[in-house]
């Protein structure tokens, strides 16, 4: 490899931005932390730890560091050896995931635009490149990177926060096999955000898909679809914004398809998503006037296109979008009444219909992905939490208030198990602990969520609406009324004249009942329901399964009991998992690089509580397990706990403890658990461990690479053997020799190895005798790679600094493809002349026959031709043109070989011909005679791999089949356009007038940082009462820090093997062990491996 580019950041003697860790600064406050934030931003640091916790700015913008390099450089190192990045974070789940047994998972919180889902994303695809496997693992991971675009598309929009804001929560669990290899996963989503299908705030836009869609399709969807400029659609017309800046959504739209295309989507479901879309626009355009107090559509040619994209009667639609039917009981009989709607009511009744068809298509799309890497028996996962961020918009509607109560329940979590659950573990232990004051969101989560004993905001909602029947007129304001006289004394509530206000962890928020209760219900009259389970696509019906009779009885589910009930789950789910965090923070509201709001980031370093993070995690320990599994893992340091430590589990960890001499105030033993005080001292543990399952695995290669190698060179040495095969006679001692290939050494000769490109492999090397136009012999040094034939020779400096030093000198390169042939004699010497177009080198050399075999092997793979071979025992070669005199012209000269006696050659020149006499050698038939009787005996014959035509055909089926039953007979019908059989398609009717009026002046006063409210008060006061620093005791000396050996690179190496380490010139290597063999262990950038100990000099 030449020599590698380095960012800034992987530098050594780089510029210091602040401290990687804040668990090092000097002094711990808002001040401190958001000035050590705001230094590592402002050189493109944009990660920082907390211990264990990364944490993560926003930078909006791509920075170079998520490259192919990072992957290599993060892969397998210890937390400390490389700056914090989100890969690291991704390699200790991956890692701890395997040597632990243990699911994983991470929480990644922030509020809304900081940088959530770009994180998810970044963990998914490393966790994807650094995991092996096959083409169905591969397949699975296609399936988890496309299902990003896909799920964006339909569930994200930009919002005047954010212009890629996660409008639904996903949790992305990736399931692998024993080996670690991803082969299924599952998404969970939650709460997707269905009022945007019909109305956005000023200066937002509706799910990206809409605007895609309108970009991207063909000319024949155009058509097909309705398809025409955005402002046509009231759905997409009232925010009046319709591109996003930095957005392409006509690239968009094909990595959308493709990605539908990847989780196993025909092109005729395709066909029927985009229809769907399409049909809720035109749905939006219906628009309804007052006749005699009732509604009716004001006008019929805006229902043609719903109806033909939704495949329903145009009177149908009308009558039930204007009308519906109520069960009434009247002296024990029931009887239904049918009930003409108002305007309001039939515009609430047509975005229902919106709202539920894009909400269960979207099901459908995660239901899809679901299917695509379902896997029967789960082994090991990793999940990775996105979820929508903490928001504040002008007007907080039901979603905002559902959004921040998950936010709320994911700020609990961290408090639980980074605060409150590490304290009170170290009392349990008998640990000797000072406590650490924090504020806890409990109270908040209660004040929400709450059943009984004061009811919380949600149970109340729930009742409200349980008594709403039809009448929505009047039950907001009956809800404001109810949540004042029963939670109006919480600290953490007030109301005002629109609603409520909510003292959240994040600060302040007022939200407006407006629609509150309607929201809450989620209802779909069940007479659309029946209108739609009558569409003629069986896609639309399949999405509409409600057994109507069944579910009249039962009381229906609320939104907020749903959310409720989602979010317990997810956190009974997280908490059976190890979790990690990241902690993103948005540095500004302008969405620009470079631009830091001090205010804002304060702001959320306190509310995110990373003080007393910083406090708890200083003052406590960052490692701890339970005895047995310490045991488990580092049984292996010494023999008398391995393989298992019979005495008591606690005599056991003190052993290990004391067997690699970690100092006492390092660690405690609790009464259950060990906990370790320095990550030093944790990563010196698995530093150890890593070198004895590396020496291990040294030793199991070796006898493999043995027996490979074995059985390679019998394979050569009968192949080479066929070469000479009834041509030439054979020496004794040459038939059944092994070979070696390189012979003089060139991995520790760096004077040869500067000849030969860094990149090229050396196949053979082998000092051998050149003759010259004088039959002169002279040595050289024969060098063969897969390019270049090499002829090195040495020569005496005669001026300058180095005179009379002997150096090496490039004699001849020759290109492998430039030789014409290669001749020999027939008797059992040694001699080959290697022919050229200028002119021919005569060799000598006892490995010819080695030679030969790779030298015709290089030249095949080069040119796809044989090099032709000559024997003769006349052989002529031509010389170069050299100075006066009878041998200084160019021309040729002649070789004769004749049979003499002996094994050796007696050389004799007469004029232009060189004699060479030798002895009968083997006859030109023999073959080697040795066998390997320790290897396989499968040299040749290996077993055919078991036949899985079966499996596969049985695995085909199943898939088929599956798809069938989803498709509901899409292969069957083709193009659903194409073929409708009861209606033409309806021309496009006039753009009418369904614009809002242009909105006055937004007051932008919430953009501002919030109201920190009771909790930022309470955490205020956490912070008035300070404990003694160190609890009185006086600070220890500081004991010295053990120093690695170092050394420098006095040249460059390229790696030969996985195993060995690449380095440039003046590279700094930590050396771990030296090997009397030359051959040293170190290791640079985070990757450990051997390299030649001739190539550095100690430091």
């Amino acid at each position: 490899m030449g020599s590698k580019e380095r960012y800034h950041w992987q530098s050594h003697n780089v510029k210091v931005s602040g401290v990687d860790d804040m668990v090092l600064l000097s002094r711990i406050s808002e001040d401190a932390i958001t000035d050590n934030l705001k230094k590592r931003y402002m050189d493109d640091y944009i990660f920082t730890y907390i211990g264990s916790v990364l944490i993560s700015v926003n930078p909006f913008k791509q920075l170079p560091y998520f490259t192919e390099r990072e992957v290599e450089l993060y892969q397998g190192a210890a937390q400390y050896e490389n700056p914090p990045h989100v890969y690291a974070l991704a390699d200790s789940m991956y890692r701890n995931m395997m040597i632990d047994s243990e699911n994983q998972c991470v929480i990644i919180s922030g509020e809304s635009g900081a940088g959530k889902t770009v994180a998810a994303k970044y963990i998914m695809s490393y966790i994807s490149k650094v995991s092996g496997g096959g083409a169905k693992v591969q397949h699975v991971k296609d399936i988890i990177l496309q299902s990003n675009p896909l799920l964006e598309a339909f569930g994200n929009a930009k919002t005047v926060r954010n212009n890629n804001s996660s409008r639904f929560g996903k949790y992305f669990e990736i399931q692998f096999s024993r080996g670690g290899e991803p082969d299924g996963g599952k998404i969970s989503n939650f709460l997707l955000e269905k009022s945007r299908v019909v109305n956005q705030n000023q200066g937002e836009r509706n799910f990206h898909i809409y605007y895609q869609l309108l970009e991207g399709c063909s000319v024949e969807q155009r058509e097909n679809l309705g398809i025409t400029t955005p402002d046509y659609y009231f759905y997409l017309n009232q925010s009046q914004t319709f591109t996003v800046e930095d957005v392409n959504d006509k690239k968009d739209f094909s990595e959308t398809t493709e990605a539908m295309s990847v989780i196993g989507l025909s092109p005729e479901e395709q066909e029927v998503v985009f229809q769907l879309v399409a049909g809720i626009l035109h749905l939006g355009n219906i628009s309804f006037r007052e006749e005699q107090n009732y509604a009716v559509v004001e006008s019929e040619d805006f229902l043609a296109f719903p109806c033909f994209l939704l495949g329903l009667p145009q009177q149908g639609l009308c009558s039930k979008l204007t009308s519906r039917v109520m069960d009434g009981r009247w002296g024990g009989r029931s009887e239904s009444i049918a009930v003409t709607m108002n305007t309001e009511q039939a515009a609430f009744s047509r975005d229902a219909l919106s709202k539920t068809l894009y909400s269960r298509l979207f099901d459908f799309l995660v239901e899809s992905v679901n299917k695509a890497m379902q896997k029967h028996q789960e082994e090991f996962n990793i999940g990775v939490l996105d979820i929508y961020g903490f928001e504040i918009f002008q007007i907080n509607g039901f979603e905002q208030f559902c959004i921040n109560f998950v936010n709320e329940k994911l700020q609990q979590i961290f408090i639980e198990l980074t605060l409150k659950a590490e304290q009170e573990e170290y009392v349990q232990e008998g640990i000797h602990w000072t406590p650490i004051d924090y504020f806890n969101n409990k109270v908040v989560c209660d004040l929400i969520e709450s059943k009984l004993n004061p009811p919380g905001i949600m149970s109340i909602l729930d009742d409200v609406c349980a008594t709403m029947h039809a009448k929505v007129e009047g039950a907001d304001h009956t809800l404001v009324q109810k949540l004042q006289s029963q939670i109006s004394g919480n600290q953490h509530f007030s109301s005002w004249n629109k609603g409520f206000v909510v003292h959240h962890y994040a600060g302040k928020v007022s939200y407006d009942v407006s629609g509150f209760c309607e929201r809450n219900r989620d209802v779909l009259f069940n007479d659309i329901i029946e209108l739609m389970q009558s569409s003629e696509f069986a896609f639309i019906r399949d999405l509409f399964p409600e057994n109507l009779e069944a579910e009249k009885r039962g009381r229906p589910s609320t939104v907020s009991s749903k959310i409720k009930k989602q979010a317990n789950t997810l956190v009974q789910t997280l908490m059976r998992c190890t979790p990690h965090y990241i902690r993103c923070i948005k540095p500004n509201e302008t969405k620009r690089p470079r631009d830091w709001e001090d205010p804002r980031v304060q702001h959320q370093v306190e509310y995110l509580g990373l003080r007393e993070n910083i406090r708890v995690r200083r003052a406590g320990y960052a490692y701890r397990r339970v005895f047995s599994k310490f045991l488990q893992r580092y049984a292996i340091l010494t023999p008398e706990t391995w393989p298992r430590w019979g005495a008591e589990q606690r005599g056991g960890v003190l052993h290990l403890l004391s067997s690699v001499h970690m100092e006492q105030d390092q660690f405690q033993l609790g009464t259950s658990k060990v906990f370790i005080k320095a990550p030093e001292s944790l990563f010196l543990l698995e530093e150890m461990r890593d070198r004895k399952y590396n020496g291990y695995a040294r030793v199991i290669q070796k006898a493999w690479r043995k027996h490979i190698a074995v059985r390679k060179y019998v394979k050569m040495r009968e192949e080479a053997s066929d070469i000479l095969l009834n041509k030439k006679e054979r020496r004794r001692n040459s038939l059944n020799r092994n070979f070696v290939g390189d012979y003089i050494g060139t991995d520790n000769r760096p004077e040869i190895r500067q000849f030969v490109g860094r990149r090229e492999r050396i196949d053979f090397a082998d000092v051998v005798i050149k003759y010259d136009r004088r039959f002169r012999p002279v040595k050289r040094d024969l060098v063969l790679t897969p390019r270049f034939l090499y002829l090195i020779g040495r020569e005496k400096v005669t001026q300058g600094p180095e005179k009379g030093r002997i150096r090496e000198v490039l004699k001849r390169h020759i290109e492998l493809d430039h030789i014409q042939s290669v001749s020999l004699s027939t008797l059992q010497d040694d001699f080959f002349i290697v022919h050229e177009e200028q002119y021919d080198s005569v060799l000598r050399s006892v490995f010819k026959t080695e030679f030969l075999s790779l030298l015709l092997k290089r030249y095949d793979e080069k040119t796809q031709k044989r090099l032709p071979l000559k024997f003769n025992n006349l052989l002529e070669f031509k010389v170069k043109k050299g100075g006066w005199g009878p041998f200084g012209g160019s021309g040729s000269r002649q070789i004769q070989f004749h049979v003499g006696a002996g094994d050796e050659v007696v050389l004799k020149t007469s004029g232009k011909v060189l004699l060479v006499s030798i002895g009968p050698g083997l006859p030109k038939n023999s073959r080697p005679t040795r066998r390997d009787k320790r290897k396989s005996r499968y040299l040749g014959n290996q077993a055919p791999p078991p036949d899985s035509a079966a499996s596969g055909r049985l695995f085909q089926s199943s898939r088929g089949g599956d798809r069938g039953r989803r498709g509901g007979g899409f292969s069957s019908r083709g193009s659903l356009l194409r073929q409708q059989s009861t209606m033409e398609q309806p021309s496009l009717p006039r753009h009418q007038n369904q614009q809002r009026a242009p909105a006055p002046n937004q007051d932008m006063g919430f953009m501002g940082v919030p109201d920190q409210g009771v909790a930022g008060l309470q955490r205020r006061r956490s912070k008035e009462v300070k404990p003694l620093p160190g609890a009185g005791r006086p600070k220890p000396v500081p004991k010295p820090r053990p120093r690695t050996p170092q050394c420098r690179a006095l040249y460059a190496y390229d790696a030969q093997d996985t195993d060995e380490l690449s380095f440039n010139t003046d590279d700094v290597i930590d050396i771990l062990t030296e090997d009397p063999s030359g051959w040293w262990f170190g290791r640079l950038r985070g990757r450990e491996g051997m390299f030649p100990g001739n190539y550095v000099e100690k430091l």
